[in-house]
């Protein structure tokens, strides 16, 4: 005999939109706890692909449904299912698919998702030659489309899947290949009001760094981006002298000469700078650094710091930078 339970997710595939949408809000409201989540993962092999179905109703429906799909893939185990049938695909074909009002949970699935390993190779297509790279190139080109403001932000939370796949190597070759250019349209969103878009993309530069021992001369390649993206974190919020500015590149100079907004998140800063640390353990990567007047701006940023954390890796950086001093030039560099 059917449990109360078992009987309500058959009404998931009701032919009636009435009874679909009470069920589908009830399971909704299942997963916001403990016990409903426990209960629905025992039926996890109706629930999940009855969700999933359900992406592609309107927005009363599909809305609940995914949220339901986003708690539930809070658990690593339901998560791993979730991935094994197909989500990651279905997600992003439906984030692509004309009139989709549930845009922006879609996206917040696919970050949950792609904490697992097996989600990262679902969405770079790891195992199919020919899509290799595409969903990404898709969330990429989403992600730096500029938005309408008085309907949100829906691509925003890409920069946590940027990332999540970026914790994995064939995740940041993907980012880096010059010949998709997508680091280069990541970093430019840096300059996004968006606090969610800054760190999403100070982490994912941060990951990529990794690679900066073989792949150095593409994060060169895009460094008019990159070093301002990096450095105005840390420059401190003090109007730079004439002196120090006429030694920097024209979009780190002209930034700097002027009163700005600081960048309040610790977390952020403390990534530029380890992004700024993995960059300069390399020869070439030291010498750029000291072409723009990098040293100067940590030892002015470091004078009005106050996190203890950031200041320590300020003071990692300005180790490694005073150990290979030969490097650049005769500039006194102290921390």
């Amino acid at each position: 005999m059917a449990t109360t339970l078992e009987e309500l997710l058959g009404f998931l595939s009701s032919p009636s939109p009435p009874v679909k949408k009470a069920a589908v809000d009830i399971v909704q409201g299942l997963t916001g706890s403990e016990d409903g989540l426990q209960s629905l993962g025992i039926h996890s092999d109706v629930v999940l692909p009855s969700l999933s179905r359900l992406l592609g109703e309107k927005k009363e429906v599909s809305g609940p449904a995914a949220e339901a799909l986003i708690n539930l893939s809070q658990n690593s185990v339901l998560a791993e299912k979730m991935v094994d049938m197909g989500m990651i695909q279905i997600a992003t074909d439906m984030l692509y698919k004309k009139d989709s009002e549930i845009t922006r949970l879609l996206v917040m699935l696919l970050v949950n998702l792609t904490q697992l390993d097996a989600g990262i190779d679902s969405l770079l297509q790891s195992g199919d030659e020919k899509m290799h790279g595409l969903n990404v190139l898709k969330l990429v080109r989403s992600f730096c489309t500029s938005f309408n403001e008085n309907k949100g932000d829906p691509f925003e939370h890409v920069g946590s899947v940027l990332v999540n796949i970026s914790k994995r190597e064939a995740g940041r070759k993907l980012l880096l290949d010059p010949k998709r250019g997508l680091l280069k349209q990541i970093i430019r969103q840096f300059d996004s009001t968006s606090s969610l878009r800054k760190k999403g993309v100070s982490g994912t530069i941060r990951n990529c760094c990794f690679e900066a021992e073989n792949q150095l001369q593409n994060f060169l390649l895009v460094s008019e981006f990159l070093w301002p993206a990096l450095l105005l974190p840390v420059a401190g919020k003090q109007i730079y002298s004439e002196q120090d500015i006429s030694k920097m590149p024209l979009e780190l100079g002209s930034a700097l000469s002027i009163e700005r907004e600081p960048v309040d998140d610790p977390e952020i800063r403390v990534q530029a700078l380890e992004s700024i640390y993995l960059l300069t353990l390399q020869e070439a990567g030291r010498r750029a650094f000291w072409s723009v007047n990098g040293p100067r701006i940590l030892q002015v940023g470091y004078e009005g710091e106050e996190d203890p954390k950031v200041m320590e890796a300020y003071e990692r950086v300005g180790s490694l930078l005073i150990e290979n001093s030969d490097t650049g030039e005769s500039t006194q560099m102290s921390l």
